[in-house]
């Protein structure tokens, strides 16, 4: 809870209350009821500890996206039939749930009530709403269409989001087949193989290779289990702290990442269709061409693609076509290279955009669409190596039993 200290003039005469509220929005409400004048300004007189702080920091760095698009959405509704930004931030904020957003617009909604612009308003969360978003604010706000470049937005998020959703949906049957097989190892090597060290013991029998190499495995996690989770948890914390500060290690992974079988041209045919697809919205939208190039690689999330990209941006600056400009990049098939070109030249780009972003999504649907199929014989195979240790382990000592006997 947050004392607000609130000025306002009443009668021609500065005054000023007091109210305690969770936010300043709660503040304006719990003062507006009371009638007293017109506000002034507020002040915060009591911060947070600095725990609060440190937690709000933490959590307050990413937002929930779909409800974001149902925010953005509203707004356009309303702005479409004529009500003012104001009364429409302040009739969405009630239906938000999430904490973080309802905070974030919360604040838009009071800094466009003390004057600032709403791109002013806006940039303050750059980090979290993306630049897409400030963008196309600023879009609407110059050209006057705020309802239509809101509009925009929404769709340019949504189609993001769903891809992203598509992704995850896909790759949760064989995540849930590698898990299955993990747990039956280790259920396999803790209980089932160690009684056979017991019996072959008592016959002064030497157990098979198979059965000695899983007790070796059963003797590691039970002896070493906690410095192997330390250690996977100290080379993981290397990697990712190199990884964030190491420009050139960070493309490095990138690069490699995009080697990966099925996985890495899932992430070029997202993130290059990703590119393709906003650029295009944002070119139709009214933003210069080097704006929207500019913009749309910030959505581009793998480092080595985002460098090859700039190069469209870099070729344009000299005074060269798009078209060089793609080719540059190496990253585009002849055939996208020609359907630059023909827009180009023909005026018609922003049409050729489109195709090339439908190419590009209908190939990435498809990747993702047949994905369980697609590694579907590396799963057999992981699987026949699964069972096949395990019966060569457990099942060779039985057939030696009766030699043992002997």
């Amino acid at each position: 809870m947050t004392i607000y200290k609130i000025e306002y003039i009443q009668k021609g005469k500065l005054k000023s209350a007091k109210i305690k509220a969770d936010s300043i929005y709660e503040a304006l409400k719990e003062f507006k009821k009371k009638h007293r004048g017109i506000i002034k300004n507020i002040i915060e007189l009591k911060e947070e500890s600095v725990f609060e702080k440190i937690v709000s920091n933490f959590i307050f760095n990413s937002i929930n996206q779909e409800e974001f698009i149902a925010v953005l959405n509203q707004l356009y509704v309303m702005l479409d039939a004529g009500i003012s930004i104001d009364i429409a931030l302040s009739q969405t904020i009630e239906g938000i749930k999430s904490k973080n957003l309802k905070k974030i617009i919360e604040d838009i909604y009071n800094k466009i009530n003390s004057g600032y612009s709403l791109v002013d308003a806006f940039k303050n969360y750059e980090k979290q709403l993306g630049i897409i978003t400030i963008a196309m604010i600023k879009l609407g706000e110059e050209s006057g269409d705020l309802a239509s470049a809101i509009k925009d937005l929404s769709g340019i998020l949504t189609e993001i989001e769903e891809n992203r959703k598509r992704f995850k949906k896909a790759t949760r049957y064989p995540m849930f087949i590698i898990i299955a097989m993990v747990i039956a190892f280790i259920i396999v090597i803790i209980f089932v193989i160690p009684p056979f060290k017991a019996i072959f013991s008592q016959l002064n029998t030497q157990l098979p290779l198979p059965t000695r190499f899983l007790l070796w495995i059963e003797w590691a996690i039970k002896e070493y289990a906690v410095i192997i989770i330390l250690l996977s948890l100290i080379i993981f914390g290397i990697l990712s702290f190199f990884y964030n500060k190491n420009y050139q290690f960070h493309i490095l992974i990138d690069r490699l990442m995009l080697k990966i079988y099925i996985l890495g041209k899932v992430i070029k045919l997202a993130m290059i269709g990703r590119f393709i697809y906003v650029l295009k919205s944002l070119v139709k939208s009214g933003i210069p061409i080097v704006n929207a190039v500019e913009i749309s690689l910030s959505i581009v999330e793998n480092e080595y693609l985002k460098n090859r990209l700039l190069l469209i941006k870099d070729e344009i600056i000299k005074g060269g076509s798009i078209t060089d400009g793609f080719k540059n990049t190496e990253l585009f098939e002849p055939m996208i290279i020609q359907m630059i070109r023909a827009g180009e030249e023909s005026g018609s780009l922003i049409k050729m955009f489109q195709k090339i972003s439908d190419y590009y999504l209908n190939e990435y649907r498809y990747i993702v669409d047949n994905i369980a199929i697609l590694i579907e014989p590396l799963l057999i195979a992981a699987i026949a190596g699964f069972v096949f240790t395990l019966a060569l382990g457990i099942f060779l000592p039985m057939w030696n039993l009766t030699q043992a006997f002997k």
